[in-house]
């Protein structure tokens, strides 16, 4: 068998290349489907069984689409190195026309599913990883939730059309085979099939063109469906503003869990503080108090958000806050944060140690504190720490000024 293109057939490394991208890709689309579907039911009904299931498949279906942008991109250098046989029915025009459409929508949607699938795993944090040992992330793609959503959707939209066109192109090899008794599915398997094209060709640069049109016109349709809508993530303020002899000015709340082995870092966007602080302590060397109250669903914690949200874990629909209610206290090794720290339906006591500095009226104050999510009742159907870790890191930092 002849390795390289003629202008009457096609070589192996070609066919090679065709028929391992469809293996790849008529393995990882209901790859795809399935992990979306066990993802659902870990809404419903998160068990430390499912979570496992769902990792092995995304994992499996990102891990393959990594390696389909790689192989569809050297199948593209090699296409552009050889001859292309040319069609046996161009003097169709419409037939040969829409041949040509499908064959650009399918070289561009084998390298732009897989890369906004991919940026859509690089710009979040946290659940199924790439199997690989060239890490997670992308160059010049930030970790952002809102760029994750959107890519997540971009990726969705995107799959749709190649599904469609591989669809249309399986349709028109059957229809060359099975109708017209022509060689076009024949010279695309093993062995050496040599078929003369047609005088007449089509032009190349109007088939690209209907492509781009149907790409930015799937894309403008999930743009009117509101699908892209699903971006915007962060949750409005539900707190009341809290009078305090301190008051707030900027900060934030972060929390950082340890998910499949690799940290993974949220932040609150909705709590408020109520601080009252004395540079000089009392007899007990208390300071003052405050009081944190936390809005659970303001939580962005990357592709596990949502997870996070349900019965098992925090279960907003039933306890939409947290409270921190402690004692400023002043001990040999620094200032102390004393109190209790209410999550769910738990009260447990804590201690925070953290950093102050005041420099007049203005306030900076840093301080980290480390939980076990199971005094809190968070992830009991998560009993394996190498899926969840147990420890939770909670981490602040604030500035405020001193109420006049």
């Amino acid at each position: 068998m002849q390795i390289t293109n003629s202008a009457t057939s096609y070589g192996s490394i070609t066919k090679s290349f065709h028929w391992l991208t469809a293996l790849l890709i008529l393995s990882n689309l209901p790859l795809g489907w399935l992990a979306t579907q066990v993802a659902h039911q870990i809404e419903a009904t998160p068990t430390e069984d499912l979570i496992a299931r769902a990792t092995v498949l995304f994992s499996l279906h990102k891990t393959l689409g990594v390696a389909i942008f790689f192989v569809a991109l050297a199948r593209i250098v090699w296409a552009i190195s050889q001859p292309k046989p040319g069609l046996l029915n161009g003097d169709r025009t419409i037939e040969a026309w829409a041949a040509e459409t499908v064959h650009w929508l399918l070289y561009g949607s084998l390298v732009l599913v897989p890369l906004s699938g991919w940026v859509h795993h690089a710009a979040t944090s946290g659940f199924a990883p790439i199997w690989w040992p060239l890490g997670q992330n992308l160059p010049l793609v930030p970790k952002s939730e809102t760029l994750s959503e959107i890519a997540s959707t971009l990726h969705f939209v995107l799959m749709l059309v190649l599904a469609a066109a591989i669809t249309a192109h399986v349709a028109g090899a059957l229809k060359h085979h099975l109708l017209d008794g022509d060689a076009t599915l024949r010279r695309m398997l093993p062995g050496r099939m040599d078929a003369i094209p047609t005088a007449n060709q089509p032009n190349h640069a109007l088939p690209l063109v209907a492509a781009l049109a149907i790409w930015l016109g799937a894309v403008g349709g999930a743009t009117w469906l509101g699908w892209f809508g699903a971006a915007e993530t962060s949750s409005p303020a539900t707190l009341a503003a809290v009078e305090s002899d301190w008051q707030v000015e900027s900060g934030q709340l972060q929390v950082t869990v340890q998910q499949l082995g690799s940290a993974v870092t949220g932040s609150f966007a909705d709590w408020t503080a109520n601080i009252a602080y004395s540079e000089s302590p009392d007899d007990a060397g208390q300071h003052g108090t405050v009081e944190v109250t936390v809005g659970i669903a303001s939580l962005s914690l990357g592709s596990v958000t949502q997870q996070a949200m349900g019965t098992d874990f925090f279960n907003t629909s039933e306890f939409p806050t947290a409270r921190f209610a402690a004692d400023l206290m002043a001990t040999e090794s620094g200032p102390v944060a004393r109190g209790t720290l209410t999550i769910r339906d738990q009260s447990v006591p804590v201690e925070m140690p953290f950093d102050l500095t005041i420099t007049g009226d203005t306030a900076i104050a840093q301080g980290t504190l480390t939980l076990d999510r199971r005094n809190f009742n968070v992830g009991n159907g998560v009993k394996d720490e190498k899926s969840l870790g147990f420890g939770v890191d909670v981490s602040f930092d604030l500035t405020a000024t001193r109420a006049n």
